[in-house]
């Protein structure tokens, strides 16, 4: 198939954070066979495909993107045979299969690293990773960890080794021919075994710039002047991706995740011949405001359209704040420099769920494709009250902030945590209201409004991929756009009620029409 025909062009894909979803053996870790066991639920649910965080053999310091050996299964998901058979089961259910690829570092326990440990400075081992002598006792220049700290450590033999991450995450050298000879090799590896795609971790970090210069206090842009992120360079590796991965057919996918500060930037990612679609970040971050989303989407939509790419729309993943607490905060956007300083502040449940209803009718409306975060379709909110004790991230004992409170694991059925489901992290009793089993059925549920919107998807030709036409007179502060043929979306984010146009009937909303009138902080369909 072509790239204008793509499936991804409009697909609704459902991240599945593995140790999180469904745990079959009772362990408390949620495994592969549980997400065999819950496809049902998800082909109920409507979505298109799947998208699997790292279940590759891992020491588990950063939730599996430390991965030690990318041929295999963690013991604690299950094995490679049985991954075989969830995708093949997923196939069977109509659901096609992304699985996380993680280019930028490996583990300091994969095999490649250990060995660069033992040859010792100036081997060809250390070649395929950036090892650098230091600057006296200090390293070999100031870049720092995303997790915080230097990006840097020392090792006994008087070397530096460069993490962007966390300091059991060394990154590959993408100069060393031998990186890029055997990323060929595991793209190969899982499509032999039929996935659709990959997920690309860290997608805008592979190249850097090989003097190693200093940032500075003040960073330049992410891009071209960057010595470690969002580099020209990048773009040769996806080219040569995207040869292997148009050999098998069948319309596979990539889709990177790159957090740029250019949509312009991002648009280079998915010109033809690189990669297929990017993680919208920006329309993710946006603070819950009419003219702020407005402008998102335009750029959005402009900037893609120009290189021939859909666009995708984000409202949670695995590392972010989930948005039904995002959106009940008086600080409704998202950025990675203030989760720390808003970890724990005031949050109106009640408004962030009527926000987050309208944000999945929004999201589902617009052209291109769409991701839903497991939990999302439950209206699960952000958990930051986890004993310290139990808190996996390495960021934590870095910088003090963790990703695990939007990683609790899902509710299922019953009355008591861990509601049939994982429990490696604490479930809020709260929740019991909030379980798939109790919202199956019940028209006003957060859970029936996806099930509802995403079988609107599948029916009604206006949706998914095309275009759209703002309305001319919408009212300040109301979000109103016609997709053709026949379709209508508003939501409204003013102040008060508005009049709902005559002239269609109503076929989703996320909140009941009083007098034909659109409360606040809802969405309507008309059609």
């Amino acid at each position: 198939m072509t790239d204008v025909a793509g499936w991804w062009r409009d697909a609704v894909i459902y991240q599945v954070y593995i140790r999180s979803f469904a745990d079959a053996d009772g362990d408390g870790i949620g495994d592969i066979d549980g997400v065999r066991l819950r496809l049902p639920y998800l082909r109920a649910l409507g979505v298109d495909a799947l998208w699997l965080n790292p279940w590759y053999r891992s020491p588990m310091v950063d939730g599996g993107y430390d991965v030690a050996d990318y041929r295999d299964i963690d013991p604690s998901f299950g094995t490679l045979a049985g991954a075989e058979e969830l995708i093949a089961d997923c196939h069977h259910h109509g659901l096609r299969v992304l699985v996380d690829l993680v280019p930028n570092h490996t583990s300091d326990q994969h095999a490649w690293f250990r060995e660069a440990v033992s040859a010792g400075p100036g081997s060809a081992e250390r070649a395929r990773y950036w090892f650098r002598p230091g600057r006296g006792d200090a390293p070999p220049n100031d870049w720092r960890s995303s997790f915080g700290g230097s990006a840097w450590t020392q090792l006994p033999d008087g070397e530096w080794y460069l993490h962007l991450f966390a300091p059991e995450q060394p990154d590959l050298n993408w100069d060393n021919p031998e990186v890029l000879a055997e990323f060929d090799s595991i793209l190969r590896f899982w499509l032999d075994r039929g996935v659709d795609g990959f997920r690309i971790d860290v997608a805008h970090g592979l190249a850097k710039d090989a003097s190693l210069p200093d940032i500075g206090a003040e960073p330049p842009p992410r891009g071209s002047a960057h010595p470690h992120w969002d580099r020209d360079e990048v773009h040769e590796i996806y080219r040569r991706w995207r040869r292997v991965i148009d050999a098998y057919g069948g319309d596979r996918e990539f889709v990177a995740e790159a957090w740029l500060d250019d949509i312009s930037r991002l648009a280079r990612y998915v010109r033809p011949h690189e990669l297929h679609t990017a993680f919208n970040f920006d329309f993710l971050t946006c603070p819950w405001d009419a003219a702020a989303l407005r402008a998102v989407i335009d750029k959005t939509l402009t900037a893609l359209h120009a290189v021939g790419a859909p666009a995708t729309w984000v409202l949670s993943n695995h590392d972010v704040v989930r948005h039904r607490t995002r959106y009940g905060r008086a600080e409704t956007g998202f950025a990675f420099a203030d989760r720390r300083r808003l970890y724990g502040s005031p949050v109106d449940l009640a408004l962030g769920e009527r926000r987050a209803r309208a944000a999945a009718l929004l999201s589902l409306a617009l052209p291109g494709g769409a991701y839903v975060y497991q939990g999302e379709e439950l209206g699960l909110w952000e958990v930051e009250d986890l004993p310290v004790s139990l808190i996996r991230d390495p960021s934590w004992a870095r910088a003090g902030e963790t990703r695990d409170g939007c990683r609790v694991p899902l509710p299922w059925s019953g009355t008591e945590p861990p509601f049939g489901g994982a429990a490696w992290l604490p479930q809020p009793r709260e929740w019991e209201v909030l379980t798939a089993e109790r919202q199956t059925g019940d028209p006003d549920s957060m859970l029936e409004l996806y099930r509802r919107a995403l079988s609107l998807r599948k029916e009604l030709p206006a949706l998914g991929d095309g275009g759209l036409v703002w309305e001319p007179d919408a009212r300040r502060g109301v979000l109103d756009f016609r997709r053709e043929p026949g379709f209508r979306c508003l939501v409204n984010l003013s102040d008060s009620p508005v009049v709902v146009p005559s002239g269609g009937s109503v076929i989703a909303s996320s909140a009941p029409l009083t007098s034909g009138r659109l409360p606040v902080d809802a969405a309507v369909w008309l059609g």
